[in-house]
């Protein structure tokens, strides 16, 4: 079965991107499923769901994987679980508007490991920079691709 819902990392998930990915499933009726291991405050949209998960590591991650379809689409910012849909036939967006594709997950991850190591060793400091409004265009942009291209039901 090829899929065509989406499915949000939420509890990273930023507001605004929530917010984008809600007016799609309004304007599309695609559905849209929200993995957190706490409750949401979700807009009354049929189409917008949410699984609730247990806390813990990696327990959202592990449900998205599970429930992920072919031609499906994630949203998040852990590339580990965005290498683990890809693998499955998904596509994964990151809240700042990049597409990760089987072409470039792997050295996404290289580069992950690789400042994951420095932060460790205290030689990198700080996280990202806020979201902008070119991230969240790249995120529309991205969004409106895949919401074309996939198949209706």
């Amino acid at each position: 079965m090829t899929g065509s819902s989406i499915w949000v990392d939420a509890d990273a998930c930023p507001v605004v991107i929530k917010e984008i990915l809600f007016k799609a499933s309004q304007r599309t009726g695609v559905t849209v499923t929200l993995v957190a291991n706490q409750a949401l405050q979700l807009p009354r949209i049929p189409s917008i769901r949410q699984v609730q998960v247990g806390s813990g590591f990696d327990v959202a991650d592990a449900e998205i994987v599970k429930r992920t379809a072919a031609g499906d689409l994630v949203i998040t910012a852990d590339i580990p679980l965005a290498a683990e849909v890809i693998a499955k036939g998904a596509q994964a967006l990151n809240p700042r508007g990049e597409l990760y594709s089987p072409d470039t997950i792997r050295g996404v991850l290289a580069m992950r490991d690789f400042m994951d190591t420095m932060r460790a060793s205290g030689n990198v400091g700080g996280g990202p920079p806020p979201l902008n409004q070119a991230n969240r265009n790249a995120f529309a942009g991205h969004l409106d691709t895949w919401l074309a291209r996939r198949p209706k039901s």
